[in-house]
């Protein structure tokens, strides 16, 4: 149990570091630009569902929110238990 709560965790984090990165314009070439295409690579797969069900709230997207949300109470609290 306790390497998958930590696999859940990094999860998050990838999420975040990804919504964070979103913020602020990539340089096309750079080293951030790979690191925001590894980390989209490994998030849609949880957040592109999530966009097509839920609507955008203007410009601002809440699926990286309901993703972390879900997973850290779904998946954490209730299946893993961490």
């Amino acid at each position: 149990m306790g390497i998958l709560c930590l696999l859940l965790n990094l999860y998050v984090i990838a999420i975040i570091v990804r919504l964070v990165l979103s913020w602020f314009p990539i340089s096309p070439g750079s080293v951030v630009e790979q690191v925001n295409y590894g980390l989209r690579r490994v998030t849609d797969p949880v957040l592109e569902p999530l966009r097509r069900v839920i609507p955008p709230l203007g410009p601002i997207d809440i699926s990286p929110m309901i993703a972390i949300i879900g997973l850290q109470l779904v998946v954490g609290r209730l299946i893993l238990g961490c």
